[in-house]
């Protein structure tokens, strides 16, 4: 089954298409559950804004619309409300708050920054030094062991930044990889990339040597679109690709996640 838990929306500023544009491209591209997860707000407790994501107040909205948009579609695709989380300790209290709240179907954990964006850097552009390699493996490894999580997102993020897959990225991938499968939390196959990356012939994520890595330590997969454009969903080749090459791994490959309502 073609499902996807791993899409963004306008509100986070760099996606493009409406929440109803995105269901409509995901029922021509074949897909039976779509679930949305935009860049979660955060209340911080200094001034600082971030331009990637919503605002807490924009939250409210957000939920109304895929609500009325799951009732609307819901004789033509399965809807599920989530957000995409970062792990940062001093906001876990605010976002379970949140959750609760907004009875949010499921987190999927995507580790940008290292316990907060307030004066932490991207991983995903800052990933240069062995010591913020360390500080990605440190915070992948504590949001997974919080519990909070249904997956962890582009788990294999530090490559888009790091210039080689050498003895420090095989480590780290080990360590990430032997605590996804102690604790039964799948990986995820990230795509939204793919056409970047084959357009301009580079390897960055999913990354091959990863992957290898995953599959040795007996991990679970799960592809996600990671959609900022809502047409990116009407394309299954990526999808397919992604999926033939887990297979070729060898790798255990889920299409459905467990959601907070059914624990």
């Amino acid at each position: 089954m073609r499902t996807n838990y791993h899409t963004h929306t306008i509100r986070c500023h760099h996606a493009t298409g409406s929440d109803e544009d995105f269901i409509i491209s995901a029922i021509k591209g074949g897909y039976k559950e779509l679930g949305f997860s935009d860049h979660t707000p955060w209340k911080y407790d200094t001034n600082y804004v971030s331009d990637i994501r919503m605002l807490p107040e924009e939250l409210p909205e957000y939920i109304e619309s895929l609500r009325l948009l799951r009732e609307k579609y819901k004789n033509q695709i399965s809807i599920k409300i989530g957000l995409e989380c970062e792990y940062f300790p001093n906001y876990l209290h605010w976002l379970k708050g949140i959750i609760k709240e907004y009875q949010l179907d499921y987190i999927i954990f995507g580790n940008h920054h290292f316990h907060t964006d307030e004066k932490f850097p991207y991983f995903g552009r800052h990933t240069d030094t062995i010591e913020m390699l360390e500080l990605y493996e440190e915070s992948a490894i504590e949001g997974m062991e919080s519990g909070l999580f249904a997956y962890l997102a582009h788990p294999d993020l530090f490559m888009r930044s790091y210039s080689e897959f050498d003895h420090h990225c095989k480590l780290v991938s080990k360590h990430i990889c032997r605590v996804a499968k102690q604790l039964n939390l799948p990986l995820e196959y990230n795509i939204g990339y793919a056409d970047y990356n084959e357009t301009n012939g580079i390897t960055n994520i999913p990354h091959p040597e990863f992957w290898k890595v995953a599959t040795h330590e007996g991990c679970t997969a799960i592809i996600g679109v990671d959609a900022h454009h809502y047409q990116y969903l009407e394309t299954p080749v990526y999808y397919d690709r992604a999926r033939q090459t887990l297979q070729n791994l060898g790798m255990k490959v889920i299409d459905k996640i467990p959601f907070l309502n059914e624990k």
